[in-house]
């Protein structure tokens, strides 16, 4: 009989991360990852799809977090402000204990194309989802399209900056300066940009 045992799903992430990292995603197998822990290949797949879903296992709750952060922002908030909202609430999913666990989650996920290319569209996916939710408040096209991808990007790059070796910052606080640095780049923009079509 298969064992039940508390934590398992956690156990079992925990192991899969040591084992991805020492001796590399492809080289490990669903049933190396459950043995390790003292449980079965069949409690494995009882809580993950496949090995890949250990990496990604979360994702809906990632996705309904920057939902619920636009959700909160107030009505008359421009779709900046909203973004902002949302990458407040996205970012507080990952405390500072989680950092250690984050980073080696990622250097996995950088040493493999195909995790590489699920991840991206992790990121696109929560663009798409943020731009049809405010589409839903109101918000006219291009401007909640150029909003939500702008959001994606802000988290990108400011979870990057978290993981970093000696990175001290909250990922709250850096999705906060991320986003500012956006904005002034933006204002800076309009003074002087103009788009025009090629030069003859």
């Amino acid at each position: 009989m298969a064992r039940w045992e508390p934590g398992a799903r956690e156990r079992l992430q925990a192991a899969a991360l040591e084992l991805f990292a020492t001796q590399g995603f492809e080289q490990t197998t669903a049933a190396e990852i459950a043995e390790s822990v003292g449980l079965t290949e069949r409690t494995f797949f009882r809580h993950f799809s496949d090995k890949r879903e250990v990496l990604f296992y979360g994702q809906q709750d990632f996705l309904q977090a920057f939902v619920d952060g636009l959700d909160t922002a107030p009505s008359e908030a421009s779709p900046l402000e909203v973004i902002a909202s949302a990458l407040q609430a996205v970012a507080s999913l990952f405390p500072d204990e989680r950092r250690p666990y984050a980073r080696t989650r990622q250097s996995v996920i950088d040493q493999n194309p195909a995790l590489r290319e699920r991840e991206l569209h992790k990121l696109a996916g929560l663009a798409s989802t943020a731009a049809a939710a405010l589409r839903a408040r109101g918000i006219a096209e291009p401007a909640a399209t150029l909003a939500a991808e702008s959001g994606a990007t802000v988290f990108g790059i400011a979870f990057a900056q978290w993981i970093r070796e000696g990175e001290r910052r909250s990922l709250p606080d850096i999705a906060s300066d991320v986003l500012h640095e956006l904005v002034s780049l933006s204002r800076a923009g309009t003074r002087s940009a103009t788009v025009t079509g090629p030069r003859r």
